[in-house]
């Protein structure tokens, strides 16, 4: 059982920095190719949970989420639970159609999970009537805190929202992976501190100063996987408005390192595990389908890097 009620474990993930810790897979050549490392991911749990986060999503976007089985799903969350000091929220995922979701919530709780993160349903494309069902569905077979992610195929309007804010009373949170920033402020606007707002774009640092004023109290960050010292005092710097400091660190780190993620499709991942590799910390490769970075990008990303003043 938790040991945050849903309001509490809102009231927790706004307080501070978030992040998706990578999944570790063994080596391509490894006897178990691509299998989970269960060793090397909860030693890296427990090194990001020794740092002062707000909250970890285990096996989430970063985590390849979309490339694991529903029971390695919950095999990688109840190591995080276990790894994770006293005290770290532990998110799982949830998607999928909605009975695969429902049976995803019922997991998480198994797991020991704190929380859940429901990402938008496989492939196909739903009125908002139909998504508004699918959060109520998954809602409603746990007693967890549920955080919509809405992006993709599943953007959700502000009224559905503030529906589903009325209708589901452990529904805590709204994950932005649009960037619509006028979206952003009618949501606000209706539903207002109810939920916690997270962003939730890839490389969430760049949006982080402009949505701060929209109620966006916390974001996740994947850089945190492999420069958490960096990723914190950015995180200080934007929620004290220091707009220089912002500036310069977004200059100097951040904007660089998103023009290497954007060669390829599916780099927002793979340039997590290349950055966690830069830093002596390998967590093996992508699974497919998705690719690892190639040698000069890696030898870029690792420069980039040791350049970094926080």
């Amino acid at each position: 059982m938790s040991a945050y009620t849903p309001a509490d474990l809102g009231r927790r993930l706004g307080s501070g920095l978030l992040s998706f810790p990578v999944t570790h897979f063994r080596a391509a050549d490894h006897a178990e190719p691509y299998a989970f490392d269960e060793e090397a991911y909860r030693e890296h749990v427990g090194r990001l949970g020794a740092y002062e986060v707000a909250g970890l999503f285990a096996a989430g976007g970063t985590g390849e989420f979309f490339s694991l089985t529903t029971a390695e799903v919950e095999r990688v969350v109840t190591a995080a639970v276990a790894a994770a000091p006293e005290g770290t929220p532990i998110l799982a995922p949830v998607g999928h159609g909605t009975a695969t979701a429902v049976e995803m919530a019922r997991s998480a709780e198994r797991a020991g999970a704190d929380g859940i993160l429901l990402f938008p349903p496989y492939l196909t494309e739903a009125p908002q009537d139909g998504l508004a069902a699918h959060v109520e569905a998954v809602c409603a077979a746990t007693d967890l805190g549920v955080i919509v992610y809405s992006r993709a195929n599943a953007v959700y309007r502000a009224d559905t929202v503030a529906r589903l804010a009325e209708s589901c009373p452990n529904l805590i949170g709204f994950k932005d992976g649009i960037g619509d920033i006028d979206a952003m402020t009618r949501l606000y606007t209706k539903v207002g501190d109810r939920l916690t707002y997270i962003g939730g774009l890839p490389t969430a640092e760049t949006f982080a100063l402009p949505y701060l004023e929209l109620g966006v109290t916390t974001y996740s960050s994947a850089i945190f996987n492999f420069v958490p010292e960096f990723a914190l005092s950015f995180y200080a710097d934007v929620r004290a408005r220091r707009r220089a400091d912002v500036l310069r660190k977004l200059d100097a780190f951040v904007l660089p390192y998103t023009e290497i993620r954007n060669r390829k499709n599916g780099y927002a991942v793979s340039i997590v595990k290349a950055g966690l590799t830069a830093t002596g910390h390998p967590a093996g490769p992508v699974r497919p389908p998705l690719t690892d970075l190639e040698a000069d990008e890696l030898d870029e990303l690792t420069t980039l890097i040791k350049g970094i003043d926080s």
